[in-house]
């Protein structure tokens, strides 16, 4: 075959480190310069939403860069920016991510499920909402370490 096809969408979600409240819900500041460090890594950024204490990424992944690479340079980049943005040196992610794959024919629903972050955790928490995503993905997790960032 002379060329190479793929059709990647991975769902990212972090937390801020410690579930520190630093974020303003829905910051299209920061999703832009998000949108902005996934697109210089060939990938395409689909929805970006975040809540006060995480963040849920979606991208059409490129298949040059791995997912953790990615999510890696995300957090990274991003907070650096953020210290700056928020004049706020103690800022930091998590040290761990989800990255949750999907088909193409759910790029809709899983874009309007981020974009209705806000509403959403009107009835859910962040550990509610992550521990669901776990479960509907069949990942296995050791309880001891799922939710350190929640001391």
């Amino acid at each position: 075959m002379a060329n190479s096809y793929t059709q990647i969408y991975i769902q990212y979600v972090f937390a801020v480190k410690h579930r520190d409240y630093f974020l303003q819900p829905d910051d299209k500041e920061l999703q832009k310069y998000i949108g902005g460090i996934i697109n210089n890594l060939n990938c395409i950024p689909l929805m970006i939403n975040n809540m006060h204490d995480h963040i849920h990424i979606f991208v059409v992944q490129h298949p040059t860069i791995s997912i953790s690479e990615l999510a890696q340079k995300i957090k990274n980049n991003s907070s650096s920016w953020l210290k700056t943005h928020l004049q706020n040196p103690s800022f930091f992610w998590q040290t761990g991510y989800g990255a949750f794959s999907y088909a193409h024919s759910q790029i809709g629903e899983v874009c309007k499920y981020i974009e209705n972050q806000q509403e959403h955790h009107k009835r859910q928490t962040f550990e509610h909402e992550y521990r669901n995503f776990l479960e509907k993905f069949e990942i296995d997790y050791d309880e001891k370490y799922i939710f350190e960032f929640f001391d």
